[in-house]
């Protein structure tokens, strides 16, 4: 299943987040791609408000990680960008918060390999407006299907 949304702006991305927020559990990972700049890093900044937290939300590219307490349970955020392979991410033992996080990770098609439960979300620029981007949510887990298609048609129904 997938689905694509044009936000507008940052606060229409918000709103993507807003009702993505509630459905997420621990154990969920969202891989986040697009190229730099995109999005991702606001776009987790958003998701983690949308889950209570009222954390500064920064890339941590140069940490790898960063940990937010929010109301629906520990948020791992990764930035994936330094690592060349997902030997080297299995090397930095995060994924053993990944069940009992909700973990999101920019530039996640370099770990996507051990991630085949994940929601995915690329992000990319819309021609002639550069506020605006183009959001892709898709995923081929059970657990997504039916979510996704709630996704998409309450997004569609904010966002028109």
């Amino acid at each position: 299943m997938e689905f694509s949304i044009r936000c507008r702006n940052r606060e229409e991305t918000a709103v993507v987040a807003a009702v993505l927020a509630p459905l997420l559990q621990p154990g969920d990972a969202i891989l986040l791609k697009g190229v730099l700049a995109s999005g991702k890093t606001a776009f987790v900044q958003e998701l983690v408000a949308a889950l209570g937290s009222k954390a500064g939300v920064t890339s941590p590219t140069f940490t790898l990680a960063q940990f937010y307490t929010t109301s629906a349970g520990t948020f791992l955020h990764i930035d994936a960008y330094r690592l060349s392979s997902v030997a080297e991410f299995r090397d930095l033992g995060l994924e053993d918060y990944v069940p009992e996080s909700i973990t999101a990770i920019e530039w996640g098609e370099i770990v996507e390999q051990d991630f085949s439960n994940a929601l995915t979300i690329a992000f990319e620029f819309v021609a002639g407006d550069d506020n605006a981007r183009k959001l892709t949510l898709s995923a081929a887990a059970e657990r997504w299907q039916l979510l996704l298609v709630d996704l998409e048609n309450v997004l569609s129904d904010r966002l028109g």
